[in-house]
């Protein structure tokens, strides 16, 4: 695709809308973790630098258009300012007279946060008026949240017809991962796909065997492709209504010349609990009473092969129960062989969605792929297929 960026602007003593991605969480009105509110940081700092007076666009939690006190972006002003460097200012609407006064007392260089965007229904609508009432504080309109670009709102999607538009360094920096995983990448190509359910991926899946090279299947969706291969799983959690949609899957897989790679042996325990009994198992030996909580060493083993053999490497969701110990080995494992092989200039490791980012926190090496998402819906929708959006709005015509 083809689009704008930060460097194609001319943003001086511009009033700049910038949509960003500030949905932190928060508890007891305090922000707990600020990984999203650093991402936009270098976004904020060139166009104030280059003169532009910025102002924030974002939302907070699902308010559905109601003025919810818990769910203003009130409380992100201290943490955004202290990691800025720099003074933010805040208005208690995003559009209307207490926008506009907030706007006109800017001056170049200067930030403002507005409001939640979501206090108005016509955010979520994409109304046509709303997004009008939105433009009139900006002359131009950036997207630094693709986080959010998977939704026709009027700040992702209404503000990019309306406005001169180009992406945020946050938004360029997932286009430009995802084109290196997905567009044109260096072949082979990898995917990790884990998890609990085959259903929350079927799209997913289908997308991946038909541009991938290599596909790895974990997580509990593994037992129900192993179900539909006629493995007893015993009392795993599994799918086994959605076996014929895993041999669909696995037959376009055949197909397409993709290899799909299942567990070879399994950790297996009788009880869903941090450090109960368990043992390692062939696929045959699962006892009608235990569950598959883990991939083993011999899966792990197969699993290294198929990155040290790859060129790019699309992750997302863990090999097993990673949330508790010791059914995070195999995820641990594998994730660590992924980084050092991208640290050694051998891998492009492309991660994201859902339980990743925590996956790969978990392992210690989220700073040690080439890049991690923290989109969750969006990087989810874009590998599979869909178009987003808040993506297709920065086209340029």
């Amino acid at each position: 695709m083809s689009y704008r960026a930060l460097d194609d602007m001319n943003f001086e003593d511009k009033r700049v809308l910038v949509r960003v991605d500030l949905n932190v969480p928060m508890e007891d009105g305090k922000v707990t973790d600020t990984t999203r509110i650093e991402r936009v940081l270098p976004t904020i700092r060139d166009i104030a630098a280059a003169d532009g007076k910025v102002i924030l666009l974002a939302h907070f939690g699902r308010p559905k258009g109601e003025r919810i006190p818990s769910m203003s972006l009130k409380p992100v002003v201290r943490p955004l300012s202290e990691l800025l460097g720099l003074s933010v200012d805040f208005a208690e609407d995003c559009i209307g007279p207490e926008a506009q006064a907030a706007v006109e007392k800017m001056v170049p260089g200067s930030i403002l946060l507005l409001e939640n965007t979501r206090y108005h229904k016509g955010e979520e609508k994409n109304d046509p008026e709303f997004a009008k009432a939105l433009a009139e504080n900006g002359d131009i309109y950036v997207n630094g949240a693709f986080s959010a670009a998977h939704r026709a709102h009027a700040s992702t999607e209404g503000l990019a017809h309306l406005l001169p538009t180009c992406a945020g360094h946050t938004m360029q920096a997932e286009l430009d991962a995802l084109s290196a995983a997905l567009g044109e990448p260096k072949r082979p190509v990898l995917a990790v796909v884990g998890g609990a359910k085959i259903s929350s991926k079927i799209d997913l899946l289908e997308n991946l065997v038909a541009k991938v090279d290599m596909l790895v299947i974990g997580g509990g969706m593994a037992n129900t492709f192993l179900a539909a291969k006629g493995v007893d799983v015993g009392k795993s959690l599994c799918e086994h209504d959605l076996t014929d949609t895993a041999c669909r899957i696995m037959d376009k897989a055949d197909k397409g010349g993709c290899e799909i790679v299942l567990p070879a042996d399994a950790v297996i325990a009788r009880e869903f609990a941090a450090h109960a009994g368990n043992e390692i198992v062939p696929l045959d030996g699962v006892p009608a009473d235990a569950m598959i909580l883990d991939v083993g060493p011999a899966s792990i083993d197969t699993v290294k092969a198929k990155i040290d053999a790859a060129a790019t490497l699309v992750w997302n969701g863990p090999l097993g129960a990673f949330e508790i110990e010791p059914f995070d080995a195999a995820t641990v494992a594998v994730a660590r062989h992924a980084a050092s092989r991208t640290k050694d200039g051998k891998l492009l490791s492309v991660a994201g969605g859902g339980d990743t980012v925590a996956t790969l926190n978990h392992a210690g090496v989220a700073q040690d792929f080439s890049y991690v998402s923290t989109a969750g819906g969006a990087f989810l929708e874009w590998l599979e297929g869909k178009v987003l959006p808040g993506v297709a709005a920065l086209e340029r015509g």
